[in-house]
């Protein structure tokens, strides 16, 4: 028994780490006694009982029956317990071919939602569809169809609602040697965190079904990775960040996943895993890796992340929906309520309240773009996308909210959010910067382009008030308009050298209750000698001369300070 269990020489084992615990000679010990406790006990019933014992369990909450009991060989390998003769006897058995199953494509997903919009649409393979998705996986791809590894998410696509595609997603492999260099994963790191991974193990255009669309694979293929994170969190509780795929270069050259933003990234040695062993074939292929977020990669291999659980990262993402105010008088929704949904009635499957309360929430967490407005609806939480008046399962994309957005007045959500920011913000003691910007390509030929007004808070770069300049006018005019609504006593404001006058001055200290500092600049001659005349005592401690025209003495001399000092 001593020489079975690898005891014999004296020496302490090697420790065995399973799913981010070490297993030590006590964890064995029990899982021995289950064994010969239950010598007549499937693998299952095995697996289930140690599960229990040592609280194994899936990201989803589910015991992790099948990785246990692969882990339960492999202890077998290392000769640390010894597993029941049925486990390791094999009848023999004759292989006999399959038949080959036809399916009719048309017929094939009648047991699930077939879309009746027009366009691309798609959605999870049912479980009333898997015997025919893995036949027409076995008569169409040229791997075959393969039990599935891991944790497993299905999609099916169609056109105009005929399916035209199949997409299967599985865990990530284990041992990928260009996608862990790609990331800095070390081995311990990587245990953590590969599960926020998935590979795209089979990817399937069905024949004759393109109905003429061009590049029809990367739209799928885009479509498919917008709600692949939403689809890992609905089924086992937690996102993915990094999809990779292999590609056969003697086969194919990768066109719809590069058309699509993957990144080569190298190739494999040659090695193919056949079970628990592994085999050198000789065959290399390309790994290909698409993030799906900005910051996949640093969140997989830093040393903190906010993928790990009581993570103190991700502050921005982390914005606390409940502490807004939101519903009575003077609420976020009572503000969005006011605004037109210029939508057709027809199709709409998110309202527009929802859409702009999610939009407006992922702008205070720092969110600016469409794409990353479309991240933040995915990664919150489903019971906050309801708080937010999200009524569907699944979250917007980021298509929703540029359709939305370009037909309503954008002007009008601007200035109603920003009233709306700025009655819940203190700004007392924060500095608020007013800057001018024209808006790229927001000019039609006819007209010039828009030019903003925006007041900014100078910590968390909040923009609490924005207007439009008249075409006729510049941005010295917009400071009063800009500040209107804004209760900013006790703020510091600052602008560049445009807003160095004395009506915009006298504004802000007379009737605002703020103070300034503005830039001064050699086109305004008088004004600058006049700050040079009071002596460099005048300005804040940290504006101490050191010679004459250093760069300290000409910073602060370009320095207007104070809540009377203004020409």
């Amino acid at each position: 028994m001593a020489e079975r269990l690898g005891q014999d020489d004296g020496r302490e084992p090697e420790p065995i780490r399973f799913r981010g615990r070490v297993i030590g000679p006590a964890s064995l010990t029990r899982i021995r006694h289950v064994l010969r406790a239950n010598p007549l006990a499937s693998q299952i019933e095995i697996s289930r009982r140690i599960c229990a014992m040592f609280d194994f369990r899936r990201p989803n909450g589910q015991p992790a029956l099948r990785a246990c009991t692969r882990f339960l060989f492999k202890l077998a390998r290392r000769r640390r317990i010894r597993l029941p003769a049925s486990w390791t006897k094999r009848a023999r058995r004759v292989s006999r071919p399959r038949r080959p199953v036809t399916i009719a494509t048309d017929d094939a997903f009648l047991g699930g939602a077939i879309p009746t919009t027009t366009g691309l649409f798609l959605r999870l393979v049912e479980a009333s569809e898997r015997a025919a998705f893995h036949a027409l996986m076995r008569q169409h791809h040229y791997l075959g169809e393969r039990p599935a590894t891991g944790e497993c998410v299905r999609q099916v696509a169609f056109i105009d609602g005929t399916p035209v595609a199949l997409l299967e997603w599985s865990s990530a492999t284990l041992h990928n040697g260009p996608r862990d260099r790609w990331i800095g994963w070390d081995r311990e790191t990587k245990g953590r965190r590969l599960r926020f991974a998935a590979n795209n193990a089979r990817f399937l255009m069905l024949p004759g079904r393109a109905g003429g669309v061009h590049n029809l694979a990367s739209q799928v293929l885009s479509k498919s990775l917008r709600r692949l994170g939403s689809d890992f969190r609905a089924l086992y509780g937690h996102p993915v960040v990094l999809v990779e795929t292999f590609v056969d270069p003697l086969r194919f050259r990768g066109t719809c996943y590069r058309a699509s933003n993957w990144e080569a990234v190298g190739e494999t040695r040659g090695w193919s895993r056949s079970g628990v062993e592994y085999h050198y074939h000789g065959r290399k292929k390309e790994v290909f890796l698409r993030p799906l977020h900005r910051r996949a990669r640093a969140w997989l291999a830093g040393k903190e992340s906010p993928l790990d659980e009581g993570s103190t990262m991700g502050t921005r993402m982390m914005l606390d929906v409940s502490k807004l105010a939101l519903e009575g008088e003077g609420g976020l929704f009572e503000v969005l309520g006011t605004i037109q949904d210029p939508r057709k009635p027809r199709g709409i499957r998110h309202s527009a309240l929802s859409l702009l309360a999610i939009a407006a929430t992922a702008v205070l967490a720092g969110y600016r773009s469409m794409t990353a407005i479309g991240q933040w609806a995915e990664d919150l939480p489903e019971e906050i996308r309801r708080k937010l008046g999200c009524t569907r399962k699944n979250p917007p994309e980021e298509s929703t909210f540029r359709r939305l957005f370009a037909r309503i007045s954008a002007e009008e959500f601007d200035r109603k959010t920003s009233a709306w920011i700025a009655r819940h913000q203190d700004l007392s003691g924060l500095g608020v910067a007013i800057d001018g910007k024209t808006l790229r390509g927001s000019g039609n030929g006819e007209s010039r382009p828009a030019h903003l007004v925006s007041a900014v808070v100078h910590e968390s770069g909040v923009v609490v008030s924005q207007i439009r300049v008249p075409e006729k006018t510049n941005e010295i005019t917009s400071v009063e308009p800009v500040l209107m609504d804004l209760d900013v006593k006790g703020a510091v404001i600052t602008g560049d050298a445009m807003f160095a006058q004395t009506a915009i001055a006298k504004h802000l200290v007379e009737e605002k209750g703020a103070d300034y500092a503005f830039t001064v600049k050699d086109n305004q001659p008088t004004l600058r000698r006049s700050i040079e005349n009071m002596g460099l005592e005048s300005f804040s401690p940290g504006a101490h001369p050191k010679q004459p025209g250093t760069r300290t003495d000409r910073d602060a001399q370009d320095l207007g300070h104070g809540q009377d000092r203004c020409g």
